[in-house]
């Protein structure tokens, strides 16, 4: 019933608001700045996962001077501890991926829903939504996770939650304004003329409509959450104590820049390649969601 599938013997059927997923993502996929963010992802995911399993050392072995260049058996030299660089870089790319994914993940579910469920019913159910969705867009991001980090303590949890929270009003404003002019199209009609479900036709009718804005604003929230959760633990929000961590690593090596200057050098890099990528792969889904370069494909 869905809108997204239209036959040709049916000249009279309303076009759908948004491209189908397949359709979205196979034009993207031609497109050569999609291509180099997912290589780019891919690459860092691959550092991040396994890099902990071809450390050379532990994630916070003691290998020689503090600072230092040149330390036998090391390729970066040492941190600020005395800690192998490498070695912390590469178990450090883990826990920013990790945590903004699942921040991401929670966002898209719970922001799709407020979306969807208050484009649909409108009336007083969706001003109540968007009014708290407002208030919440009100207070800083980065401030609201800091006040509850400083109360509770960081836990990846909390970290999770949080990121997660205030990303929701972003995704579900998105959603219900691309559901919106969905919601009074026919074949909306005719499934609730059927007797569908509310469910059913949120999830079968309306979803699959708006999911060439949802695939663009899921890698812009994911761009975000990584320098959201990269920002925190350069602030010293990590995890556990010591805990290698790209953010942090910035922040305890930086004072050292000018001596020993791959401790902060290498996680920046790769902090901002790896935003650079989800940047990449958001706007290339993002032009092919609005049908730029559809005809090439190939920008």
């Amino acid at each position: 019933m869905t809108a997204t599938t239209p036959t040709s013997t049916d000249p009279g059927s309303t076009p759908p608001v948004a491209a189908a997923p397949p359709g979205v993502l196979r034009t993207a996929w031609r497109m050569w700045r999609v291509r180099i963010g997912l290589l780019l992802l891919l690459l860092l995911a691959a550092v991040a996962l396994g890099g902990p399993f071809v450390a050379p050392y532990g994630e916070a072995e003691f290998v020689g001077t503090p600072n230092t260049r040149d330390v036998e058996g090391t390729r970066f030299g040492t941190d600020y501890f005395g800690q192998d660089v490498l070695s912390r870089f590469l178990f450090g790319g883990r826990s920013i991926l990790v945590l903004a994914t699942l921040s991401t993940a929670m966002a898209l579910v719970l922001g799709v829903t407020i979306g969807l469920v208050a484009a649909y019913n409108r009336g007083r159910l969706d001003d109540l939504l968007m009014r708290t969705m407002d208030v919440s867009l009100a207070f800083p991001q980065l401030l609201l996770a800091l006040v509850a980090l400083t109360t509770i303590g960081p836990k990846p949890w909390l970290i999770v939650l949080i990121v997660g929270f205030t990303t929701t009003p972003r995704i579900a404003r998105i959603t219900r304004g691309a559901a919106v002019p969905v919601v009074e199209r026919d074949f909306v009609g005719a499934a609730e003329a059927l007797g569908e479900s509310r469910p059913r036709i949120l999830w079968s009718e309306l979803l699959p409509n708006v999911s060439g804005p949802l695939l663009v604003e899921a890698n812009l929230r994911l761009t975000y959450s990584i320098g959201i959760i990269a920002s925190l633990g350069f602030l010293g929000f990590s995890t556990r104590v010591n805990a290698a961590d790209w953010g942090l690593m910035v922040n305890e090596n930086r004072a050292a820049l000018s001596v020993q200057p791959w401790g902060t050098v290498l996680p920046a890099i790769a902090i901002a390649l790896l935003t650079i990528g989800t940047g990449l792969i958001a706007d290339g889904l993002s032009r092919a969601s609005a049908g730029i370069d559809r005809a090439k494909g190939d920008q």
